[in-house]
C-alpha cells in the first residue's frame, strides 16, 4: 500500500509505503493513546468535577462510597458473628469456671468470694492506640487459651482435693464413744485376770450396757462375729493396711461386707468376751501391727479425755 502526500504550495511530493504490519501498529498505537487520555480526561474532570461540587460528580462519588461502606460493613458484620460465637463460648467456659472454683475452694475449706475478688491493678497511664480486629481477634485467642488451661488446672487440682478428703476420711481419728471416760490405755498395764504384767493392745472407754459405738472412719466391714475373748467384735478395713476393732459389744449393728462411714452406729456397748464390765474395748492396726489408738484420735476435733463436745 502506497501512500502518496503532495505539497500545494511547492508542488513536492511524498510517497509512504505501508505494509499490513505498520498498518496494525499504527491502529494500536492510536487505540492505545486514545484510552490512556480518556482516562486522564476522565480523571481530571472527577478531580475538577469533586473541587468545584459539581452534581454529577458529587452523585458518582457518593454511589462509590455507599458502596465502599456496604462492603466495608458486611465484612465487619461476618467478622462480629463469629467474634459473637466464640465470645459466647468464651462466657460458657467462664461459668463453667466460676462453678468448678467454688466448689474446689469449698472442697479445700476456703471462702470462694475471696477468690472472686478482682486483684489490684494500676500503672503509669501510657496514651492508648484504638485496637484493630485483628489485635481483638488476637486477644480473644489468647483468653481463650488461659481459660481452657485454667480450667484443666482447677480440675486436677478438684480430683487431688478429693483423694486427699478421702484419705483423711478413711483415718481413724473420731472418737467411738460420745461421752463416758477413758479406762485403761495403751501400754503395759497389770491385767485384772492374772493380776500380772501384760500388753493392752487398746484403748478401753468406759460406759453403759446399750450405749452407741460409732465408726472411727469410713471403711468396709470385715469382721462382725462373737469372739472367745474379744466378744461381740467388729473390724473395718478402712485401706492402706488400716484396720479398726471394736470389742465386747453387746450388740452388732451392721455385717460383713457393709460400707460404713464415719461417725455411723455399728454396735453397742456391752460385757462380752473376757471383760469385768461394760466398756468399749477399741484397737488401730496398722500393716498388721496394733498401735496406739490415742495418737490417732488426738488429729479429731473431739477430745479424747474426758466428756466429748
Amino acid at each position: 500500500m502506497h501512500v502518496i502526500i503532495t505539497d500545494a504550495r511547492g508542488g513536492a511530493t511524498h510517497t509512504i509505503e505501508c505494509g499490513p504490519r505498520r498498518i496494525v501498529l499504527s491502529i494500536l498505537a492510536l487505540l492505545v493513546f486514545s484510552i490512556l487520555g480518556g482516562a486522564a480526561l476522565y480523571h481530571g474532570t472527577l478531580k475538577i468535577g469533586q473541587r468545584e461540587g459539581w452534581p454529577i460528580i458529587q452523585s458518582i462519588y457518593a454511589v462509590v462510597d455507599t458502596r465502599e461502606i456496604d462492603a466495608q460493613n458486611r465484612y465487619l458484620r461476618e467478622n462480629l458473628d463469629v467474634m459473637s460465637k466464640r465470645l459466647g463460648e468464651l462466657q460458657a467456659k467462664m461459668v463453667q469456671l466460676d462453678a468448678l472454683g467454688e466448689h474446689v475452694a469449698d472442697m479445700a475449706g476456703v471462702e470462694a468470694k475471696n477468690l472472686q475478688q478482682p486483684p489490684g491493678s494500676g500503672g503509669v497511664l501510657v496514651s492508648p492506640k484504638p485496637v484493630s480486629l485483628e489485635e481483638f481477634n488476637a486477644a480473644l485467642t489468647q483468653l481463650e487459651g488461659q481459660s481452657a488451661a485454667s480450667l484443666d488446672l482447677l480440675t486436677v487440682l478438684e480430683s487431688r482435693v478429693s483423694d486427699q478428703k478421702m484419705e483423711r476420711a478413711q483415718i481413724p481419728t473420731s472418737r467411738p464413744v460420745r461421752g463416758g471416760y477413758l479406762g485403761s490405755r495403751f501400754g503395759r498395764r497389770i491385767d485384772p485376770f492374772t493380776g500380772s504384767s501384760a500388753m493392752h493392745t487398746g484403748l478401753d472407754f468406759a460406759g453403759v450396757v446399750g450405749q452407741t459405738i460409732y465408726a472411727a472412719a469410713g471403711g468396709v466391714v470385715v469382721t462382725a462375729y462373737k469372739h472367745a475373748e474379744y466378744g461381740n467384735m467388729v473390724e473395718i478395713d478402712h485401706g492402706n493396711e488400716v484396720i479398726t476393732r471394736y470389742a465386747h459389744a453387746s450388740r452388732i449393728l451392721i455385717t460383713r461386707g457393709d460400707l460404713v462411714k464415719r461417725g455411723q452406729a455399728i454396735a453397742m456397748i456391752g460385757t462380752t468376751g473376757r471383760s469385768t464390765g461394760p466398756h468399749l474395748h477399741f484397737e488401730v492396726w496398722v500393716g498388721g501391727r496394733y498401735k496406739d489408738p490415742a495418737k490417732f484420735l488426738a488429729l479429731g476435733k473431739t477430745p479424747l479425755f474426758g466428756k466429748a463436745r
